[in-house]
């Protein structure tokens, strides 16, 4: 059972450092990274020149109960509304190693309902 545990986080990490080699984010075209968690979701706009977090969202924020793709959904739409806030329009997608499915996909699909382009 080991084994596989740690072949699942080498073939994470993996993805994660192919995924962030050709991702860089400005400040014109931030870069959307997203965390997941035991715990939680949590989604931050970065600008790497400056190394500085435009803005964030989790699921924290998000006060009804749901399933947790509908939840990650409002959680991409809640982000998409505090980027045109910030008159960011255009933003770079950082799935971090994760597969593009379930609650990172539904966290995508929020973004772009609500006018972010990527």
């Amino acid at each position: 059972m080991k084994n596989k545990e740690i072949a699942k986080r080498q073939a994470k990490t993996r993805r994660h450092k192919r995924v962030r080699s050709k991702i860089i984010g400005t400040a014109v075209v931030p870069r959307l990274n997203l965390f997941r968690s035991n715990k939680g979701l949590f989604v931050q706009l970065i600008n790497d020149d400056l190394g500085i977090t435009l803005a964030s969202a989790s699921e924290k924020e998000i006060k009804e109960k749901k399933a947790k793709t509908d939840i990650a959904k409002e959680v991409g739409k809640l982000i998409a509304k505090k980027a045109q806030e910030k008159n960011i329009s255009k933003v770079i997608f950082d799935r971090g190693g994760y597969k593009y499915h379930g609650r990172v996909k539904a966290v995508a699909e929020g973004a772009r309902e609500e006018g972010l382009v990527f």
